[in-house]
């Protein structure tokens, strides 16, 4: 079972929600929109699952409701100072900051200081993409990766995603954390009373299980085992020891903040259109007919769940919905029926 309701009056409840928590206007409008945005194409673990969350670090100020998002730039990069802000607010800044450098540079590396979790990072991306450049995006995030046997977590599950321009169709975004299972997939289950497959994470011993709740208070397995590691590591390199120098944050919001950085290309500095775009769509039609009916690219999905979204509305589980209608009523913001 499922509760159906139109995008555009989620968006719309949703930023009422964050406006009660002391976010401008402007700002709650945007971060709605990315929030919804996310839920339509499919991320369902960060998507409005997330929404109780955000609310509460809005409200005792882990997350910086009024955000002043600052940055310096030089030659081929930007440091951006995200001031506490929400994901939400922080990345599509990044993003539009790095396009406008794009003008005059055929690449620019982005790092963000003091930013709150980014949600699904192929969200970013994906408006990247859609400004023509082609992005990669990373976020550390506190140690919750181990192999088996190790006596905690050791490094953070670090996600990363790209997304890349295919002219004449929806661009390709891959998003992917590096772990075997996102976090967000073991706290639904935990939250449902469900068991989680085998592979996916480790009990506080170091032992593999698939008893959620003791996998919440162990460690995520890395995909591809030492692979995965080796992701994560490049990730800390460059979202976490390019931001080490970022001023501390408030006490209250340090364990809410996480670095990210951004990469951005132009495409068309180094093969000029059509060039690009025939070499796009040269190698995903041999991509295609090698898979059959079944091969699907990064972020096809996406695409058409989010056009069905914006014509049908968007379903969600009716758990998550009561969650949601709990928390307008909590708030005084009437959920949508």
């Amino acid at each position: 079972m499922s509760a159906r309701l139109l995008p555009d009056a989620l968006e719309s409840w949703t930023s009422r929600v964050f406006e009660t928590c002391n976010v401008p206007p402007t700002q709650a409008a945007e971060a709605a929109s990315l929030l919804v945005r996310s839920e339509l194409r499919g991320y369902s673990t960060h998507g409005m699952t997330r929404l109780a969350s955000y609310v509460e670090r809005l409200q005792s100020d882990a997350f910086n409701p009024r955000p002043t998002i600052t940055s310096r730039a030089f030659a081929g990069g930007i440091v951006v100072d995200a001031d506490g802000a929400m994901g939400q607010l922080a990345g599509p800044h990044a993003v539009r900051l790095g396009l406008d450098a794009l003008k005059t540079s055929a690449s620019v590396l982005i790092v963000i200081e003091a930013c709150g979790h980014l949600g699904a990072l192929g969200i970013h991306t994906l408006l990247a993409a859609e400004g023509g450049a082609f992005g990669m995006m990373g976020q550390h995030t506190p140690p919750a990766l181990a192999m088996e046997g190790f006596r905690g977590a050791a490094i953070g599950h670090n996600p990363i995603a790209f997304g890349c321009p295919r002219p004449g169709h929806a661009p390709i975004v891959f998003d992917v954390a590096c772990s075997v299972a996102a976090r967000g997939h073991i706290l639904l289950a935990a939250r449902d009373g469900e068991p989680i497959p085998e592979g996916w994470a480790l009990d506080a011993e170091g032992q593999p299980t698939t008893d959620a709740k003791r996998a919440l208070g162990g460690s995520l397995l890395p995909m591809g085992g030492h692979k995965g590691i080796g992701i994560a590591m490049m990730v800390e390199c460059l979202a976490g020891a390019l931001t080490a120098a970022a001023p501390a944050p408030a006490p209250q919001r340090r364990a809410a903040m996480q670095g990210a950085f951004l990469w951005l290309v132009r495409p068309e500095q180094y093969a000029e259109q059509p060039a690009f775009g025939d070499y796009m769509n040269d190698w995903t039609e041999v991509y295609r007919a090698a898979g059959g009916d079944g091969a699907r690219l990064p972020g096809e999905r996406g695409d058409a769940r989010e056009r069905q979204a914006r014509q049908e509305g968007v379903a969600l589980p009716v758990s998550i919905a009561q969650e949601l209608r709990a928390l307008g009523d909590r708030l005084r913001v009437s959920f949508p029926g």
